[in-house]
C-alpha cells in the first residue's frame, strides 16, 4: 500500500466554519440606507432648521461638473458647509472608528465586551491632552489632537510590550489583557497628577475627556483621514482571517496561520483607529461594544459581515447621538460622552448577562 504524504493546509485553503459567510446586498443597503438618513438628519436639525430641498440642492451643487441653485441664504449655506457639515462627518467617521476597532479588538480576543480602550488607548490619550491642556497656554487647538493620538499610541504600545514580555510561556491574550488594564490604571494616576498640577483648568479637561464633536472642522477631517482610511482598509482585509482565529491559536496553526502575526496587526490597526478617533472627539466609550454586538445579532457572527456592518453602524449610531446631544436640551448641549453612557451602560449590562459563563480572555 502507497502511502500518500499529507499535503499541509493554508489558512485560504481550508477556512473556518463560518468564514464561508459573505457579506449580502440587503443587509448592506440597508445599513448604508440607516447611515443616509443619520446624515441628512444631522444636516436638517438644529438651532437653525435647514430645507430639505435646499440642503439637496446644495451637496449636489458641491460636486465638480453639477450646477444647481440651492436657494439657500449666505447665512444658511455657512450653518449647512462650516459647521453642519464638518460636525455630522467628524461624527460619523468617529463612531465608525470606534465600532471597527471594537469590533477588530473583540476578535483579537475572542470576547464580546472587548473594548477600544482596553489596552491603554483612552488612558493615553488623556495623558497626552492633560499634558498639553496644562503646559502649553492658551488654546492649543492642534496641539491637544496631536498629543491625544500620540497618546492613544504610546499607552498601547506600552501595555503590547508589557503583555508579550510578561507574556513569555504564559497565556498571551490573558496577559496582555491584564497588561492593558495595570497600564490604564497607570496613566489615569498620571492624569490626575496632572490635573491637579493646574486646577484652573479642571473645565477644559474634563470636557475633553467627556467627548464631542462639536469643534469639528475641515481641517480636523483631513488631519484624522488618513489614519482613518489606513486602518479601515487593513481591518476589513483581515474579516477572513479573524474568522480563521475564532478557532483558537492552535487550530489556526494547523491550517497554517500565524496567528501571533494575525492578532499584532489587528492590534495595531484597531488602535491606531481608536487612536485617530480619540485625537479629535474625546474619550466617547460603548460604541465599540454596543454596536458590533447589534450587528452580530441581526447579520450574523462572521467578522467577514461584523467589520464593514460595524464600520457603516458605528457612524450611523454616533451621528445619531451626536443629534440628540445638541438637541435634547437646545439651547444647550449634552457631551457626547454622556449620551452613549446612557445607552450603553445599561446595554453593557445586558450584554454582560447574555454572555455570563462564554467570555474567555
Amino acid at each position: 500500500m502507497t502511502v500518500r504524504p499529507v499535503r499541509r493546509k493554508r489558512a485560504l485553503d481550508v477556512p473556518a466554519p463560518r468564514a464561508a459567510a459573505r457579506l449580502r446586498p440587503l443587509p448592506l443597503a440597508a445599513a448604508l440606507a440607516v447611515l443616509a438618513a443619520a446624515l441628512l438628519a444631522g444636516l436638517l436639525v438644529g438651532a437653525a432648521g435647514l430645507p430639505l430641498g435646499g440642503v439637496l440642492r446644495a451637496l449636489a451643487d458641491a460636486v465638480p461638473g453639477v450646477r444647481l441653485d440651492s436657494g439657500l441664504t449666505g447665512v444658511e449655506r455657512n450653518v449647512l458647509f462650516e459647521l453642519r457639515l464638518p460636525r455630522v462627518l467628524m461624527g460619523a467617521l468617529v463612531g465608525g472608528m470606534l465600532a471597527l476597532a471594537g469590533a477588530g479588538y473583540q476578535g483579537v480576543f475572542r470576547n464580546p465586551l472587548a473594548d477600544p480602550y482596553l489596552l491603554g488607548a483612552a488612558a493615553g490619550a488623556g495623558v497626552g491632552a492633560t499634558l498639553v491642556i496644562v503646559a502649553v497656554p492658551g488654546d492649543p487647538a492642534v496641539g491637544v489632537p496631536l498629543a491625544a493620538f500620540a497618546g492613544a499610541l504610546g499607552g498601547v504600545f506600552l501595555a503590547y510590550a508589557l503583555g508579550s514580555t510578561a507574556g513569555r510561556g504564559g497565556s498571551g491574550v490573558a496577559t496582555l489583557v491584564l497588561a492593558g488594564v495595570a497600564v490604564s490604571s497607570f496613566l489615569a494616576a498620571v492624569q490626575t497628577f496632572l490635573q491637579q498640577l493646574k486646577t484652573d483648568e479642571l473645565q477644559r479637561i474634563y470636557a475633553w475627556v467627556l467627548g464631542g464633536v462639536g469643534s469639528a472642522d475641515w481641517r480636523s477631517l483631513a488631519l484624522v483621514a488618513p489614519y482613518a482610511a489606513v486602518s479601515t482598509v487593513v481591518l476589513l482585509l483581515h474579516g477572513r482571517l479573524l474568522d480563521v482565529l475564532a478557532v483558537g491559536d492552535e487550530e489556526a496553526s494547523a491550517l497554517g496561520l500565524s496567528a501571533a502575526r494575525v492578532r499584532l496587526t489587528v492590534l495595531v490597526a484597531a488602535s491606531l483607529a481608536t487612536a485617530s478617533a480619540v485625537a479629535v472627539s474625546g474619550l466617547i466609550g460603548f460604541v465599540g461594544v454596543v454596536v458590533p454586538h447589534v450587528v452580530r445579532r441581526l447579520a450574523g457572527g462572521s467578522y467577514r459581515i461584523v467589520l464593514p456592518l460595524s464600520l457603516i453602524g458605528g457612524a450611523a449610531f454616533l451621528t445619531l447621538a451626536d443629534l440628540l446631544a445638541r438637541t435634547v436640551i437646545a439651547p444647550g448641549e449634552l457631551p457626547l460622552g454622556v449620551v452613549t453612557a446612557f445607552v450603553g451602560g445599561p446595554f453593557f449590562v445586558v450584554v454582560l448577562r447574555a454572555t455570563r459563563g462564554t467570555v474567555q480572555t
